[in-house]
């Protein structure tokens, strides 16, 4: 699985959610490392949500990776959290504005969505479905699979995979353009490093 690289809205420390934007420079020079990294594994299927950042950065990797022609399944329910009225807002000047725990709960918690968004628990609701159904049936099939798609999409899969608590998943941070490896056998998804 991997988070899309560094977004220009990241890079610009906007709330970003379901708004379309491209990846910066950086990004792609994440997209570009990961690839590299990638390019002696092969991929059989890649899932990926419907948004241009990480559908970029699937692309930027499979660039390096000559050992692979996958099926690309673009789908929606990979989709990052919806920040609702927070998307496009700066951060930093919500943090003024509402206070600095008040935006941790909108953008860690588990249960609490932001103002006409989603929660993790509510983006759980479209991306495990979406896991258990997809992605697991591609590994059961004998597939390598890679996910690109976003920070909270992610955390909420990997939480679902290493059972992860509502209390324990406010600290976990996937980092852009990194990575992390899972493997599947006999029905059990574990993290290898």
């Amino acid at each position: 699985m991997i988070r899309h690289g560094e977004s220009i809205w990241n890079a610009a420390n906007r709330f970003t959610g379901w708004i379309d934007v491209e990846l910066s420079t950086k990004g792609e020079e994440e997209a570009k490392e990961a690839g590299i990294n990638l390019a002696g594994i092969k991929i059989d299927i890649v899932h990926t949500s419907d948004l241009v950042r990480a559908q970029k950065t699937a692309e930027i990797i499979l660039e390096y990776n000559k050992i692979s022609n996958p099926i690309i399944k673009k789908n929606s329910n990979l989709n990052e959290r919806n920040y609702g009225s927070l998307q496009g807002l700066n951060k930093k000047e919500t943090a003024e504005i509402h206070g600095e725990e008040q935006v941790k709960i909108w953008r860690r918690s588990f249960d609490i969505p932001p103002p006409g968004g989603e929660s993790l628990e509510m983006t759980a609701a479209r991306t495990i479905p979406y896991f258990e159904e997809e992605v697991i049936s591609d590994l059961v099939n004998g597939n390598n699979v890679m996910v690109s798609a976003h920070g909270n999409s992610l955390r909420s899969i990997v939480m679902y995979i290493e059972k992860i608590t509502p209390e324990q998943i406010v600290h976990l941070e996937i980092p852009t353009g990194i990575p992390q490896f899972y493997s599947y056998k006999n029905g059990v998804i574990k993290r290898t490093y």
